[in-house]
C-alpha cells in the first residue's frame, strides 16, 4: 500500500458519518429529483386534458394531492442537497486539514537525501496545490450513489409508462457512463496529470526567481525572468485549456445521452398514455442527469491520481525507527573522537573542508554513513533521523524564520516555552533582548518574510535565541557571531558561558573567529574526507 493512500484510508475512516450523509444526501437529491420532474411533467399534462375535458372533468380532477407531493419533492431535494455539499465538502476540509500536517511531518522524519531533493517551491506545489486536489476523492464520493439512486427512481418511473422503455433508459444511462469514462480517460486524465505537474514546475520556477530577485535586478534580467515564468505558466494555461476541452467533450457526450435517452424512451412507451409519456420523458431527462455528478468526478480524477503520485513519491522509502540511545550521558564518538556533555567542542579549518556537512550528518540533517560516528554507544546511522535529532538544538550557519512574530519564531524551537519569562530569558542570552523590547508590540512584533524587518546580525541572534530555548543535551552553533560587532559578540559569548555552566549541555560550535572558539575545551580541524585532528591547544589562538 502506498504511503498517501494509507494516510488516506485513516481520513477516510476518520470522516466517514460525514461522507456517509454527504451519499445520503447525493442519494436523496438524485431520488427527488427524478421524481420531482416526473411527476411534474405527468401533472401538467394530465391538468391540461382534464381542463380540455370540460368543467366537470376540472372539478374532479386530484390537484392537491399531487401538488402537496410535488413541494415535498421540491425541499426534499433542497436539502439534500445542502446536506450532501455541506457534509461532503466539510469532511474534505478536515481531511486536508489533518493531511498537510501528517504529510510534512513525514518528510520530515524520512530520509534527508529525499527531503533535500525537493526544492522549496516544489514541496510548497505538493503540499498546497497536490493536497487541494484529493479534495475531490472525498467530495465526490457520493457521486456513485447519486448515479445509482438517479437509474433505480427513474427505471422504475419509467417501467411504469412501459417495461421496454425502463430497459431502455437504463442502457442508455449505461452507455453515456460507458462514454463519460472513456472521454476521461483519453482527454481529461492525461490534462488533469499535466496540471499538477505543470503547477509544480511554475512554483519551483518562481521560488528559484524569487531567491535571486536582487541579483536579477542587479544585472538587467528582469525580462528574461519574465519569459522563464510566462513559459512556466504557460504549460499550465495549456494544460487547464485541455482540461476545460475534455469537460466540453463530457457534457456534449452528456447531452447527446440525454436526447437519445428522451427519443428512445418515448418510442418504448408504445401506446401509453400521453401523461405517462411524459413522465417517461422527463424521467430519462433527469436520469442521465443523474451521472452528471460522476462525470465531474472524472474530469477531476486525472488530478487527484496524479497528485497521490506526486505525494506518494515523497513518503516512500520512509525512515526506519531505528535504535533508541539508552547511554544517559549521550556520549558523541565522531572519527574516533570521544566526548560527553558538558564538553564543549570546537570544529576549525577553512572553507569548503566539511565543517558543516559534518555536523549536519551528526545531526540527522543529511545522510551519515556507518561507522562515521556513534551516539551513546550506538552507530548513529542506525539511529532514526527523527531520534537523532531530539538530541541536538541547531543554530544553522543560514538562518531561516517564519514571517510572523518574535513569539512565532521562538515557539519553533519549543511550542512548550508559552510563559513570556522564558522567552525573555532566551533574548536576554542572545542580546537581543533590549532590540525587541524596543518594540510596541515586543514579543509580538512581526519580523517580516525572512525576517527582513532584522537587520543580519538581528536575525542571527534570533536564530540563536531560538536553538537556546530548546532542551537538549548538545548545543550545536554554526557561526553564531558572524555579522555581529566586537561588543555585541563578546557579550553574547558572556551569556553563552553562563548558560551551558547553568544547564550543563554540551556544545558543538563552527566558528572561524577566535571570541567563540575560546569557549571550547578542545579545538580539532575538519580535513578533506571529513576526518577530525586534534588541534594543538584549547585557545582562540589554535
Amino acid at each position: 500500500m502506498h504511503r498517501i493512500t494509507g494516510l488516506l484510508a485513516v481520513q477516510t475512516d476518520a470522516q466517514r458519518d460525514r461522507l456517509r450523509l454527504a451519499a445520503f444526501g447525493g442519494a436523496v437529491v438524485a431520488a427527488s429529483a427524478v421524481c420531482l420532474l416526473g411527476l411534474s411533467g405527468w401533472f401538467i399534462t394530465s391538468a391540461a386534458f382534464a381542463g380540455l375535458a370540460g368543467a366537470a372533468a376540472a372539478q374532479s380532477f386530484n390537484y392537491m394531492m399531487p401538488s402537496a407531493i410535488i413541494r415535498l419533492l421540491a425541499i426534499l431535494r433542497t436539502g439534500g442537497r445542502y446536506v450532501e455539499r455541506v457534509c461532503g465538502h466539510e469532511a474534505a476540509l478536515k481531511a486536508v486539514a489533518r493531511l498537510r500536517p501528517l504529510l510534512f511531518s513525514n518528510i520530515a522524519a524520512g530520509p534527508p537525501a529525499q527531503a533535500l531533493a525537493l526544492s522549496s517551491g516544489d514541496l510548497s506545489g505538493r503540499l498546497v496545490q497536490d493536497v487541494d486536489a484529493l479534495q475531490t476523492l472525498f467530495v465526490r464520493r457520493s457521486a456513485l450513489w447519486s448515479l445509482a439512486a438517479g437509474a433505480v427512481s427513474s427505471g422504475l418511473l419509467a417501467t411504469i409508462a412501459s417495461p421496454m422503455a425502463g430497459a431502455v433508459l437504463l442502457a442508455v444511462m449505461a452507455l453515456t457512463c460507458a462514454g463519460c469514462l472513456a472521454i476521461s480517460r483519453r482527454l481529461a486524465a492525461p490534462a488533469g496529470r499535466e496540471i499538477r505537474t505543470a503547477m509544480g514546475a511554475l512554483k519551483d520556477r518562481l521560488a528559484a526567481l524569487e531567491a535571486a530577485a536582487p541579483e536579477l535586478r542587479a544585472y538587467g534580467l528582469d525580462s528574461w525572468a519574465v519569459r522563464e515564468v510566462q513559459d512556466a505558466a504557460a504549460r499550465h494555461d495549456r494544460a487547464r485549456i485541455s482540461l476545460s476541452r475534455a469537460g466540453g467533450w463530457l457534457s456534449v457526450w452528456q447531452a447527446a445521452g440525454t436526447a437519445a435517452a428522451v427519443g428512445l424512451v418515448i418510442l418504448a412507451t408504445g401506446g401509453a398514455s400521453l401523461p405517462l409519456t411524459a413522465l417517461a420523458a422527463l424521467v430519462a431527462v433527469m436520469g442521465i442527469d443523474s451521472a452528471a455528478g460522476l462525470a465531474a468526478a472524472m474530469q477531476q480524477n486525472g488530478a487527484a491520481c496524479e497528485a497521490v503520485g506526486r505525494l506518494d513519491a515523497v513518503l516512500s522509502g520512509g525512515q526506519p525507527s531505528g535504535v533508541t540511545p539508552t547511554d544517559p550521558s549521550l556520549a558523541l564518538s565522531i572519527m574516533g573522537e570521544l566526548a560527553r556533555p558538558p564538553a564543549r567542542i570546537g570544529l576549525v579549518g577553512p572553507s569548503g573542508s566539511g565543517k558543516t556537512t559534518l555536523v549536519e550528518r551528526l545531526t540527522g540533517l543529511r545522510e551519515i554513513e556507518a561507522g562515521e560516528a556513534r551516539i551513546g554507544g550506538i552507530d548513529a546511522s542506525s539511529i532514526a533521523c527523527r531520534d537523532r535529532r531530539a538530541l541536538f538544538s541547531v543554530s544553522a550557519q543560514e538562518v531561516r524564520l517564519l514571517d510572523g512574530t518574535v513569539r512565532e519564531n521562538l515557539a519553533l524551537a519549543n511550542p512548550a516555552a508559552h510563559d513570556d519569562a522564558t522567552l525573555w530569558a532566551a533574548l536576554e542570552d542572545a542580546s537581543l533582548a533590549a532590540r525587541i523590547r524596543s518594540s510596541p508590540e515586543g514579543l509580538d512584533a512581526r519580523i517580516g518574510p525572512n525576517g527582513e524587518r532584522l537587520s543580519g546580525g538581528e536575525r542571527r541572534r534570533l536564530g540563536l535565541a531560538r536553538a537556546l530555548l530548546r532542551d537538549a543535551p548538545w548545543l550545536v552553533l554554526d557561526e553564531p557571531t558572524e555579522g555581529l560587532d566586537a561588543a555585541t559578540e563578546a557579550q553574547v559569548m558572556v551569556n553563552l558561558q553562563r548558560r551551558l555552566e547553568r544547564t550543563g549541555q554540551g556544545l558543538i560550535l563552527i566558528s572561524h573567529r577566535g571570541a567563540p572558539r575560546a569557549l571550547c575545551e578542545t579545538l580539532f580541524r575538519v580535513e578533506d574526507g571529513g576526518r577530525l585532528a586534534p588541534v594543538p591547544g584549547q585557545t582562540a589562538a589554535a
